[in-house]
């Protein structure tokens, strides 16, 4: 671990200073502790922000929820609201990470994480995303675990987060405080697609904090889930998975939210197997002809041409679990 300076932030303006200097937030510190002791990630100076009073899950004015940045996973997976009008994001919590993590980790700092490519850990392996210019190793190495969309030529490592796929299918927002000011982004333009710039992972302005983050109302009822496919079933990241929310009324799908993890370079939104459900009756034959196209552009690498096959299926199996036949 390299040598860095540590200041405690008493109040936010004390924090958005620190981090217009330079400083790098942290809350639980769950990813960026363990990133400094690797050497990976080389911070010359942490603001810790915990005692920001950013802990609060709200109902908005129009019948949303606003998660603070600093609700830990635990706690906004156990939250009476978020589990009765947003089961899917308990769900992808609660499938994240151990409970020990769970009860450290904020929501702001679980879609602020790095992935989990082994070559960007290693960092005696070429990695565009650690170090720009020097190379991406996972193109012709072992690729098993790696995306399948959203790739380019300088980088192919799938983003870890589960809530942050839920986040993606219910179109949520992401509010934002910076020395200029307030302002929201749409969750899909927050996390950057690598591009010929990997490193830059978040649309975020120098000194800017993550205060909290938004789901908007949807149509009632909405039944919602969260499916996720990974070689074992304790602590470890997908191979695939699949956020759905659906609004049925009359036997008739007037709404359909619908995300993909672990195949993609950021939570890959899925608007075409969306548009295929909206206006149709629920059925066994509409759940695989909708999950054929999520698959829309995916491009396999040497070892993870089983990925494709096994994100329709995923997304098939947890439409015909969210949907059931009417």
């Amino acid at each position: 671990m390299h040598p860095f300076t540590y200041t405690k932030a008493a109040d936010t303006r004390e924090a958005l200073n620190a981090g217009r200097r330079g400083g790098r937030y942290i809350a639980g510190g769950t990813t960026l502790v363990d990133l400094m002791r690797e050497t990976v990630e080389r911070p010359s100076s942490l603001v810790d922000i915990s005692a920001l009073p950013l802990r609060e899950v709200t109902v908005t004015e129009r019948g949303g929820l606003r998660i603070g940045a600093l609700v830990s996973m635990t706690e906004a997976a156990a939250h009476p609201k978020v589990r009765t009008l947003y089961p899917v994001i308990s769900e992808a919590l609660e499938l994240s990470a151990s409970a020990q993590l769970r009860n450290m980790a904020t929501i702001g700092g679980n879609i602020m994480q790095r992935t989990r490519c082994s070559y960007f850990r290693d960092v005696t392996a070429a990695c565009n995303k650690r170090e720009p210019g020097s190379g991406c190793a996972a193109l012709h190495g072992y690729n098993r675990s790696h995306a399948i969309l959203g790739t380019s030529d300088s980088c192919v490592a799938t983003h870890p987060s589960d809530l942050a796929v839920a986040l993606a299918a219910l179109d949520s927002t992401v509010r934002l405080l910076g020395p200029d000011g307030e302002r929201t982004l749409p969750f899909a333009d927050f996390l950057l697609k690598p591009g010929s710039t990997p490193n830059r992972e978040q649309a975020l302005r120098k000194g800017e904090l993550i205060t909290a983050v938004e789901i908007p109302a949807l149509p009632r009822p909405l039944k919602s889930g969260y499916l996720k496919v990974r070689d074992r079933q304790s602590y470890e990241f997908a191979l695939t998975s699949a956020a759905v929310a659906l609004h049925v009324r009359g036997g008739v799908i007037r709404e359909a939210k619908v995300a993909a993890g672990g195949v993609g370079t950021v939570p890959w939104k899925l608007p075409t197997v969306e548009r295929h459900l909206i206006g149709e009756r629920p059925a066994d034959r509409l759940w695989a002809e909708a999950a054929e196209h999520a698959v829309d552009g995916a491009h396999a690498l040497t070892h993870n041409g089983f990925k494709p096959e096994l994100l329709k299926r995923t997304v098939e199996r947890q439409l015909h679990t969210v949907g059931g036949i009417k």
